[in-house]
Order: C-alpha cells, then sequence, then structure tokens
C-alpha cells in the first residue's frame, strides 16, 4: 500500500492495520518514506487519535526499528519506572538502588531535560565523572555487579522515536496520547524489561495540566504495556508545586543522597517509597525490606556502587554555586501557592536548564530550601534560597519568581501527592 493511502485511511477516522503501521514505520526509519508524509500521518493521529491496540502496533514498530535488549541478557526480575517530567521530580535517582537494594533489576535509560522539565542524565552529571554513555558490556556489567544503571537512549535503540519525535516537536503534533504512549513505551520496551511503572505528572509544572489528560495518558500507558505481555501499573500525582524542596542538577542529587539517607523531605521520600513498592509489586518480589534498605544503608550503597561503576567520584563533592539569595515572605501566613511553572521557569532563567537542545547548562545553579503548600512562614523568612552563578536577569528572575507564592492568613490544607493508582 502506498503511503499516502495509509495516510488517507488515517485522515478519515479509519483504523490501520498492523502491517501498515510496522510498513510505514519501517519506511520512514530507512528514509524511504519522507518527513511531510510522516508530519501527515502524524497529523492524521493528533485528530483522530488511535485504538488501544493500533498504540500497541505502533509501540511495536518503533520499538523494533532499532536494537531490542535481549531479556536473557540480564539476569534477575527487570523492572523500571518512567515519569513524564516536572519540577524538582529527581525520584529515578534515589528510586533506581533502592529497588535494586531490594532485590530488582533497573536497566534504566533516562533522558536530558528540556524547557522547564529537568533530565536525570544532567542531574548525574553533577556527579564529576559520571558517564552516562556506557557502552552495552558497560552497561550490562554495571547491573551485574549493583542491580541498576542509568543511562542515556543510544544511537541503536528505537531510532524511529528519535526522528519522530524531533518532527513532532516542529509540527505541532507533541500533544498526542498515542505519540506520547509510543514515544515512551518504545523505548522503554526495547531495555529488556518484565514489568513498568509510570508516573504520571498532573499539574501547572507538567505536561497535563488537569486529571481527565494525565487520566487517558496513564490509562494509554498501561493498556499499551499490558498489550505487549508486560506488567504495569501508573500512578497520576500532583505537580502544581515543586517535588522536594530543591530544583536545580547538583541540589536535587544532594536531595536524592538525603533520601537515600532516610532523611528526605517528607514528599519525595514519600513518593521514592511509594513508588518501590508498586515496582516490587509489579515484579513479583515478597516482603521487600524497602525501610531496612534505607535504614541499614544498603540503598546508599547501591548508589555509590553504581556510580563507582559509571566512573563518577561522589568524594569530589558536588558543584556549588557562587550566590546564594533568600527570598523574603513579604507577611505572615500559610503558603497557599508554590506555582511549579513559575519555580521551573525561574531555574531555567538561571541556568540550570536548556531553552534548546544545543544549551550548555549550569549544575550548580537552582533554587532549594522551598517552603511547600501549607506550611506555616513568617514576615522575612526565606520562601525559597536561590543559587546564582550571576549570569541571569536578576530583575527577570525576580519577577518569575516572586509571583509563584501565595501566603494566606488561614491555615491551608496540604495537596494530596498521590491522585489516582491505574492498574493492568
Amino acid at each position: 500500500m502506498l503511503p499516502q493511502w495509509i495516510i488517507e485511511k488515517k485522515r478519515d477516522g479509519a483504523e490501520l492495520d498492523s502491517n501498515e503501521i510496522r510498513d510505514f514505520i519501517d519506511g520512514y526509519t530507512k528514509g524511504d518514506i519522507p518527513d511531510y508524509q510522516m508530519s501527515a500521518l502524524a497529523m492524521a493521529i493528533y485528530f483522530n487519535g488511535m485504538t488501544p491496540r493500533e498504540t500497541a502496533d505502533l509501540t511495536l514498530a518503533m520499538m523494533e526499528s532499532g536494537k531490542v535488549i535481549d531479556p536473557d541478557s540480564i539476569r534477575g526480575v527487570k523492572v523500571d519506572k518512567h515519569s513524564t517530567g516536572g519540577i524538582g521530580d529527581k525520584i529515578s535517582i534515589p528510586l533506581a538502588p533502592l529497588v535494586a537494594a531490594c532485590g530488582g533489576t533497573v536497566p534504566m535509560i533516562s533522558g536530558r531535560g528540556l524547557g522547564i522539565t529537568g533530565g536525570t542524565l544532567d542531574k548525574l552529571e553533577s556527579i564529576a565523572g559520571y558517564r552516562v554513555g556506557l557502552s552495552e558490556p558497560e552497561f550490562f556489567q554495571t547491573l551485574k555487579a549493583v542491580g541498576c544503571s542509568m543511562i542515556g537512549q543510544t544511537a541503536e535503540i528505537a531510532p524511529a522515536d528519535k526522528k519522530l519525535y524531533a518532527l513532532r516537536d516542529v509540527t505541532a503534533t507533541v500533544p498526542s496520547i498515542p505519540l506520547i504512549v509510543s514515544s515512551i513505551m518504545s523505548k522503554k520496551m526495547a531495555e529488556g524489561i518484565d514489568s513498568l511503572v509510570l508516573d504520571v505528572k498532573c499539574g501547572s509544572g507538567a505536561f497535563m495540566k488537569n486529571i481527565e489528560n494525565a487520566r487517558a495518558l496513564a490509562k494509554g500507558l498501561v493498556d499499551t504495556g499490558v498489550a505487549m505481555g508486560k506488567k504495569v501499573t501508573a500512578l497520576i500525582t500532583d505537580m502544581n508545586q515543586p517535588l522536594g524542596t530543591t530544583v536545580g542538577n547538583a541540589l536535587e542529587v544532594q536531595e536524592s543522597l538525603d533520601i537515600l539517607s532516610g532523611k528526605g523531605p517528607a514528599d519525595s521520600q514519600g513518593l521514592t517509597i511509594t513508588l518501590a513498592e508498586h515496582m516490587l509489586a509489579v515484579a513479583g518480589i515478597p516482603d521487600p525490606g524497602i525501610f531496612q534498605a534505607l535504614e541499614n544503608g544498603t540503598a546508599l550503597q547501591k548508589f555509590e556502587q553504581m556510580v563507582t561503576c559509571h566512573g563518577g567520584d561522589l568524594a569530589a563533592g558536588l558543584p556549588t554555586a557562587g550566590k546564594q539569595i533568600p527570598l523574603p515572605a513579604p507577611q505572615s501566613g500559610f503558603i497557599s501557592k508554590c506555582d511549579a511553572e513559575a519555580i521551573g521557569r525561574a531555574s531555567l532563567l538561571l541556568g540550570a536548564g536548556r531553552a534548546k537542545t544545543t544549551d550548555t547548562i549550569d549544575h550548580a545553579v537552582g533554587i532549594s530550601n522551598l517552603r511547600k503548600i501549607g506550611e506555616r512562614i513568617e514576615k522575612g523568612e526565606p520562601l525559597c534560597i536561590v543559587h546564582s552563578n550571576g549570569h541571569e536577569d536578576q530583575t527577570a528572575l525576580f519577577q518569575t519568581l516572586e509571583p509563584a507564592f501565595r501566603i494566606a492568613d488561614q491555615a491551608v490544607e496540604p495537596p494530596p501527592l498521590i491522585l489516582e493508582i491505574i492498574e493492568s
């Protein structure tokens, strides 16, 4: 079938069969189908959607466009977690070694940040010498020795996704649930995992701003994983305020170390434990001893071992910014708003993120000591502390940061962190 016939079929709202989807993605990956035809199909999918079966077929075709790790090449029960991204979301960093300490094997392929949303790889590169680009033998060796490894996507993993994502970014087809699902799941399924837990963020600092869209995405991810024979659970979590008390690469690594030491902020510590519980449950690991792994230091030891295998040196210390500037509260009261999107934008202005993929980030800068919704604060106390190396426009920074906070006279109930759980 000619590519334009497949485009026409989806344009008119019909369901594509498995061969049509596979042949189109295969042709696009090889360069036989040009960008303009792939753009047309992506737009047709954007407007007409896909059935769960179509989405699973698209995911499979994208996964099979490149190398798929043989599950038998990695010993143990293989389980991973993916977050759709948010402000201060450093959870993957303490989560992988915690699950490894409890008996799971976590082959985690992570991403970089773009815009206001931070990336796990950028955070890990705050650690001197940490290499995210391990060779395949090094990756397998680290998994065997430690039980977890956190690397970047290679050119061999789901190349169709890499091509299509870049195209979606410039053709206004990014916010399509079937295309988001296939992008996420094609990479995750290529890892050779047995099961997966997803953290779908919802709120001002997330891609999905409302619960309806977050629920649709979570269900799409779970349904696709199940259709591909995997055990999958999705949690929808709040991202109207930042997660934890730090935003910025090195600052978030330090908070991750605090979590692994059992003394992280209540929300980031609690979410790490909850996600670990779900990961170990879908992996079928009984009585995992999560709290013991935190209390006796084995989870922290796993992280230290992983860092060493990746060439990193925690003893060298994390980078620190030259200036720490407190943002004083204009009045006493209770924090009623700590807007995640505004905090993310302020962090980007400091240089902690990228406006475009070619930008260089400053690992030391960011925002710490964030006050959380519901907390009591006195006039003059810091709402947060800005870590700066002096490269930003301070007027623009504080014009962005100050409206992020709101203080009420009456006590405010903290919002729930976990909004819904969708299980397979």
